[in-house]
Parts: structure tokens; C-alpha cells; sequence
């Protein structure tokens, strides 16, 4: 069966950071760019950062650059997204999603499989 989870996700206050991740099981991430996505309560589900295959393509929505950085580590099986200085209005549920694709791209239609989501909440 092929899942993403993810995980990391948490309180915490703004300014501070968060390390999540995206783990697959029953496929190798390999082949597949992976792509983070998040959806705040009332608002449309958005992309956030997407890494290609080989982890020097990357892509960053405006909102997050300086802050996040989206990274992978093939041997685990499993991509990151450090968040850093976060503020109130990261807080969203965090998807993670793939593509198989050597490019990602920030829109959700081309990725083929979605995880379950985690909750980021910032918030003093």
C-alpha cells in the first residue's frame, strides 16, 4: 500500500521553529519530486515549497522563503521542511504530497499521491 505520512507538526510560539516530515511506505521516494502543502481554516489548500528528485530544484512559495527549507534523504525514505521564524499565520494543516516527476511545481494537480496532514499551530 502506498502512503506519505506526516509528522513534526505541533504548537509553537511565533519566532519559533519546527522540523516536519514526510515519510513514504510502499514506494521509493526516489523517482517521485515531493511537494508540501498547507490549508488554513476558511482558505484554499496552498503550496508551500516542492523538491525535485535530485534536491536541487526546489521551489518556494513567496510567503516562506528565507524561512523554510525543504530538504530529502532518499536512504530514509522520507523529505523535510524545516520552518523557522514561524508566524500566526503558518498555521495551517501541513500535507505532504508526490509526483512522479523529476520537477515539482507548487499547484496540486500533477502530484499523485497525498498524505493525511499534520496541524501547525502558532500561537503565543
Amino acid at each position: 500500500q502506498l502512503q506519505l505520512v506526516e509528522s513534526g507538526g505541533g504548537l509553537v510560539q511565533p519566532g519559533g521553529s519546527l522540523r516536519l516530515s514526510c515519510a513514504a511506505s510502499g514506494f521509493t521516494l526516489d523517482y517521485y519530486a515531493i511537494g508540501w502543502f498547507r490549508q488554513a481554516p476558511g482558505k484554499e489548500r496552498e503550496g508551500v515549497a516542492c523538491i525535485s528528485t535530485s534536491g536541487y530544484r526546489n521551489n518556494y512559495a513567496d510567503s516562506v522563503k528565507g524561512r523554510f527549507t525543504i530538504s530529502r534523504d532518499n536512504a530514509k525514505n522520507t523529505v523535510y521542511l524545516q520552518m523557522n521564524s514561524l508566524k500566526p499565520e503558518d498555521t495551517a494543516v501541513y500535507y505532504c504530497a508526490a509526483r512522479r516527476y523529476s520537477l515539482c511545481v507548487l499547484s496540486e494537480s500533477p502530484y499523485d499521491y497525498w498524505g493525511q496532514g499534520t496541524q501547525v499551530t502558532v500561537s503565543s
